[in-house]
């Protein structure tokens, strides 16, 4: 039992440094597929016009058109910029004037001149170009038309709130109008709207984070950059798949797609019906150490549509471009919310942002709320560890005994064990008891994890030497080895912590908890450095409770059958006191 204790402990500490190594690693680049359009243009250049496929015996729109002149212009609200190019006929970037760049004063998404956002392509990986460009400066209108060659009118009119209009920070209403002022009718294939790009921000940010998410009827579906790349078993070499240059979905009823990197996001949601499909491609977009690294880019497909002669059609969608503000995700609709990805312990990871959020506007300080959050926690549970702690301690009064058993049966690994549950048994110690505090502590822990991987909140927050608590605290670098400080000090405050737990005879327990802090090294270490400090507060709490119980008496051994006795005793003179026949 104790040596398939061991290799199974042994394999998960492995298998947690191998999803390090995966998550961590940038893949190469996808390599051009004969006849693929790319999906990553050049500044100024609109993909290849590629023919749209005819819809019974009406004609539909072909990307033709005269080359036009580049054209800018942009409006702002009080917090983002955003810049709208003819280009393609959509926004070229949203500058976040809030919001700190790495190298830039502002944080500019869709910045490595992917398609815009909002420009309508008609196949997978292209948009159409050619667009005239007029500017509404008095109602923050910009306007984008172009005639196709069978006479469909298409105009795109993008909306940007006034500033005063709190709820609608960050965001755009896009129509496009399908208007036929012909005499026949016109048919309008299936088309997308592009969701543009984005890639990380800050060099440290993690690559799962940089996806495509979209959701059909309800349920969202995640599409990260190493998604594309080639894949094989680590150390073994077996392939799983080869390269992957494109993305795509059909389904009924899709309700938005997005494009993500860790803090911020792009979300394009139909208003008037639902989407019918998505596309997404990866893109190189910098090198960092020698290392490819890649942003996402992609697009919501709709349903194609009759336009009668003399009429026109529109379909209305509303863009988000800005942080991952959960609260704003959700006044965008039904489960956009969905974009912040907390996962399985979702509902955990809310409750802590929104105690963390309510302890700030107390301190003014991300730090200082994620250490008294940690105490409020702590002291919460601080009854179910003391318990834990004197069962641990009676652990360790029964070790003779163990000792005694084993040593006296250690030809009869059967017959011992039996002895052993037995002797548990006997005098009411559970073994597991000193796991069950970090067994609580796990969903608490993967909550922090989730929730400081993507909310914006602590973007840009200092602490001490911690110059941005949702990055990694690098001070300095060992033959190009980050050196981050406070995940070291977790780690060896969890060692302390062992140092002077009550040690119970259980081999298998204390095996365990040895793996303890590496396996918490290896999940703190590259990552949001205020998940460390939430940890690291944890442990020092842990360590003054222990020191406070540590010189209280051993508890004293006595069997079940003695301790029930005694209670029957007890609550016999207490009956006859009473005269209680």
């Amino acid at each position: 039992m104790d040596r398939k204790a061991w290799i199974a402990v042994t394999l998960s500490v492995l298998g947690l440094f191998g999803w390090q190594w995966y998550v961590g690693k940038y893949h190469t680049p996808p390599r051009p597929t004969p006849g693929a359009v790319s999906a990553s243009p050049t500044p100024g250049a609109t993909a290849a016009p590629t023919a749209t496929p005819q819809l019974a015996a009406v004609p539909s729109p072909t990307a033709s058109g005269p080359v036009m002149e580049p054209q800018t212009e942009s409006i702002s609200q009080e917090a983002v910029e955003f810049v709208f190019n003819n280009d393609a006929g959509g926004i070229e970037r949203a500058v976040l004037r809030t919001h700190k760049g790495e190298n830039e004063p502002y944080v500019s998404l869709n910045r490595d001149h992917t398609f815009p956002v909002g420009a309508i392509g008609f196949q997978p990986g292209e948009v159409i170009g050619g667009f005239d460009l007029r500017v509404d400066k008095a109602k923050d209108e910009v306007f984008f038309s172009k005639a196709t060659s069978d006479g469909l009118q298409i105009t795109k009119r993008f909306a940007v709130p006034p500033a005063k209009d709190k709820e609608k920070l960050y965001t755009v209403t896009l129509e496009v109008a399908f208007a036929n002022p012909g005499t026949t009718d016109l048919t309008v294939p299936n088309f997308f709207i592009s969701t543009g790009g984005s890639s990380p921000i800050h060099a440290t940010d993690m690559p799962i984070y940089t996806r495509f998410d979209w959701s059909h009827d309800g349920s969202m579906t995640v599409v990260d950059v190493n998604w594309f790349g080639a894949s094989s078993i680590p150390l073994i070499g077996i392939s799983l798949h080869g390269e992957r240059p494109l993305y795509s979905e059909t389904k009924p009823a899709v309700d938005w797609a997005a494009v993500t990197s860790q803090y911020f996001c792009t979300v394009i949601t139909p208003k008037d019906t639902k989407g019918t499909a998505v596309w997404a491609r990866r893109f190189e977009t910098r090198k960092h150490n020698n290392t490819s690294v890649f942003g996402m880019q992609g697009a919501l497909g709709m349903q194609g549509f009759t336009v009668p002669a003399g009429t026109s059609v529109t379909r209305t969608f509303e863009i988000y471009s800005g942080p991952k503000e959960l609260s704003r995700l959700r006044q965008l609709g039904p489960n956009q919310d969905h974009a912040m990805n907390f996962g399985w312990f979702g509902f955990v990871s809310e409750f802590l942002l929104w105690a963390m959020n309510s302890l700030h506007s107390v301190f003014g300080s991300y730090a200082a709320s994620i250490i008294v959050l940690t105490l409020l926690i702590k002291s919460a549970l601080w009854p179910i560890q003391n318990k834990a702690t004197n069962e641990m301690r009676k652990m360790a009064a029964l070790g003779p005994k163990m000792t005694e058993l084993r040593e006296k049966l250690k030809d009869d690994p059967q017959k011992m064990n039996e002895e052993v549950m037995k002797l548990y048994k006997e005098y009411g110690v559970n073994p597991l008891s000193g796991c069950f505090p970090m067994l609580i502590q796990i969903p608490i822990f993967f909550g922090f994890y989730a929730m400081l991987g993507t909310a914006i909140e602590l973007r840009n927050s200092s602490f001490f030497w911690i110059q941005d608590l949702s990055q990694p605290d690098t001070v300095g670098h060992l033959l190009g080895f980050p050196i981050n400080l406070l995940p070291i000090v977790m780690a060896g405050t969890m060692v302390w912590q062992m140092a002077i737990t009550p040690k119970s005879g259980d081999a298998m327990q204390q095996r365990i908890f040895y793996f303890m802090p590496i396996i918490f090294l290896v999940f703190c270490y590259n990552y949001a450095s205020g998940l460390a400090l939430y940890w690291t507060t944890q442990n020092i709490f842990s360590i003054v409770q222990l020191y406070l119980t540590r010189n209280t008496p051993l508890p004293t051994l006595e069997k079940k059958s003695v301790i029930a006795k005694r209670e029957a005793a007890v609550t016999k003179k207490k009956k006859q006191k009473r005269n209680i026949p």
